[in-house]
C-alpha cells in the first residue's frame, strides 16, 4: 500500500497530511496524560516500529501471483492501541519513504490509510467483537481493518483519476482479503504468546 509520488494530485496529497498530522497529534496529547507511563511506552513505540519496518519489508509469495507483506499494525494495535498504530505507521512510512518504498508528498496518504483507517477500524472491530471472543475479535479486528484500510486506498486512488474502481476493487480487495486471514490467525497465535510470557504488557492503558 504504498503510493508512489505523483499519482495523488498536491492539492489532496496536503488534506491526507493534516488528517495525519491532526492524529498524530493526538497520540502526544493522550501520551501526555500518562507522564508515569512515558518511558514503557517510548520503548515499546521503538521496539514495535522496528519490527514493523522489518516484517512489513519482507516479501512473501501469495496464490495472486503477486508478493505480499504483512502490516504489523493490527498486532501494534491490540497491544498499545490505535492511536500508538498512526505514530509507528507514520515512523515506519518516512523510513520506509527514505529508503526508496513509497513517495515522500503521499505520506500523508500512505500514514491516512495504514496509520488512521487500519488502526480504528481493528481497534474498534476487536473491542466489538472481543465481548463475545477474544481470539474472534483478534482475527476479525485485524481482517476487518485490513479491508478498510484497502476501501481507503481504493478510495484515494479514485478520487485522484489514478484508476478506475471496477478494476481496484477486483485486483486489490481479493488479494488484501487474503493477507487479512493470515494475519488475523497470525496476529492471534502472536498475542496469545505474549499473554503467556508478558501478559503486563496487554493491560497497558491503550493510547
Amino acid at each position: 500500500m504504498h503510493l508512489p509520488d505523483g499519482i495523488i494530485p498536491l492539492n489532496q496529497a496536503i488534506v491526507y497530511w493534516i488528517i495525519s498530522l491532526i492524529a498524530i497529534g493526538v497520540f502526544f496529547f493522550r501520551l501526555s496524560k500518562h507522564p508515569e507511563g512515558k518511558q514503557k511506552w517510548l520503548v515499546l513505540t521503538a521496539i514495535l516500529t522496528a519490527t514493523t519496518i522489518i516484517a512489513s519489508s519482507i516479501t512473501l509469495p501469495s496464490p495472486f501471483g503477486i508478493p505480499m507483506h504483512f502490516f504489523i499494525i493490527p498486532l501494534v494495535v491490540i497491544i498499545l492501541g490505535p492511536f500508538n498504530g498512526t505514530i509507528i505507521s507514520f515512523l515506519a512510512l518516512v523510513i520506509q519513504t527514505l529508503i526508496g518504498l513509497g513517495g515522500f508528498t503521499v505520506v500523508g496518504a500512505n500514514v491516512f490509510v495504514m496509520g488512521v483507517i487500519l488502526p480504528l477500524m481493528t481497534y474498534g472491530s476487536y473491542k466489538l467483537f472481543y465481548k463475545f471472543n477474544e481470539n474472534l475479535g483478534i482475527v476479525l479486528g485485524t481482517f476487518i481493518g485490513i479491508l478498510s484500510a484497502t476501501i481507503a486506498q481504493i478510495a484515494i486512488l479514485v478520487i485522484a483519476d489514478a484508476s478506475n474502481l471496477e478494476t481496484l476493487i477486483f485486483t486489490l480487495v481479493p488479494f488484501y482479503m487474503f493477507i487479512g486471514i493470515i494475519e488475523g490467525f497470525i496476529t492471534n497465535i502472536i498475542i496469545s504468546f505474549i499473554k503467556n510470557i508478558r501478559n503486563d504488557i496487554l493491560t497497558l492503558d491503550k493510547i
